[in-house]
C-alpha cells in the first residue's frame, strides 16, 4: 500500500493530455489511484501539489475534488483540506448487509429480464476477469469484478437498482484491495471464478430462485474472506456475521 502520491509523470505526451481533460482527466485519475488504494486512506490531497502534478490550474483540480467528495472517495474538510476517505472496518456489517440485499435483487431481476446480449455481455467480462485472476493483476480483478456484477444490474432493467448496486460496488474495490492478497493466498482462495459462471447459468435459465440463492452465496464468499482477513491481520476482534437466507 502506498502512502504518497504515485510519482509524477514527467512525460510532455502526458502532460498535454492532462491540460486537455481536465477536471474529468484528475477525478478519473485520483479516482482508480484511491479504489485500488495507490492513493490511502487518510492521504492528503493538497489542490497546489496536485495542480503541479498534473501541470494545470487550481480550478478543475478543485472540481475534481468535489466530484470526489460526492462519491465518498475523499473528506473535504471546513478548513479547506482534503483527504482520502477512511475503509471504516466497523460499517463492514451494514456494508454488506446492503450488498447483499442490492445483490440479490438484482441478480433475479436479472433472471426475469436478461436478453440474449446481457448474457453474452456477461459472459464475456466473467472471461475478462478469469484471465485478470490468471494473471495476478490485482487492478483487473477489481474492475472486472465490478463490471460483471454491473452488467447484471443493467440487465435487470431498474435503472434506480442497479445504480444503488454499481455505487457498493465502487465502495467495495477498496474493501477488496486491502485484502486481495490474502485471498489470493488463502488456500480456499475465494476468488473462484466459477461463481461468475454459475449466476449466468442461473440467469440464463430464468430461474430467479436459483439466481438469488447464488448471489447471496456470492456475497458470503465476500464476507467471509474478509473477515478471515481480520482475522488474520488484526487484534482487535471484529464481530459480524451475515445472515444465512
Amino acid at each position: 500500500m502506498r502512502n504518497t502520491y504515485p510519482e509524477k509523470n514527467k512525460s510532455s505526451q502526458s502532460q498535454k493530455l492532462s491540460r486537455g481533460a481536465g477536471a474529468k482527466h484528475v477525478y478519473e485519475t485520483l479516482r482508480q489511484e484511491i479504489l485500488t488504494l495507490q492513493l490511502a486512506p487518510g492521504v492528503p490531497l493538497d489542490e497546489t501539489s496536485l495542480a503541479e502534478r498534473f501541470v494545470m490550474s487550481r480550478s478543475p483540480i478543485r472540481e475534481a475534488l468535489v466530484r470526489l467528495s460526492a462519491d465518498g472517495l475523499v473528506d473535504m474538510l471546513s478548513n479547506r483540506s482534503t483527504l482520502v476517505a477512511p475503509v471504516k472496518l466497523e460499517e463492514f456489517p451494514r456494508y454488506v448487509e446492503a450488498l447483499d440485499f442490492l445483490q440479490r435483487i438484482n441478480t433475479r431481476l436479472a433472471a426475469k429480464n436478461r436478453t440474449d446480449e446481457d448474457l453474452a455481455e456477461m459472459t464475456r467480462l466473467a472471461l475478462d476477469f478469469e484471465t485478470a485472476c490468471d494473471a495476478d493483476d490485482h487492478f483487473l480483478i477489481s474492475a472486472t469484478n465490478r463490471d460483471f456484477h454491473t452488467a447484471i444490474g443493467t440487465a435487470g432493467r431498474n435503472p434506480y437498482l442497479a445504480k444503488a448496486y454499481e455505487r457498493l460496488l465502487d465502495d467495495g474495490r477498496r474493501i477488496l484491495h486491502l485484502h486481495i492478497d490474502y485471498i489470493r493466498q488463502s488456500d480456499k482462495n475465494n476468488l473462484l471464478t466459477q461463481a461468475h459462471f454459475d449466476l449466468i447459468k442461473a440467469i440464463s435459465a430464468q430461474d430467479v430462485d436459483l439466481a438469488d440463492r447464488f448471489a447471496h452465496e456470492h456475497t458470503r464468499q465476500f464476507h467471509d474472506g474478509f473477515r478471515g482477513f481480520l482475522k488474520a491481520e488484526y487484534t482487535q476482534d471484529f464481530e459480524f456475521e451475515l445472515a444465512t437466507e
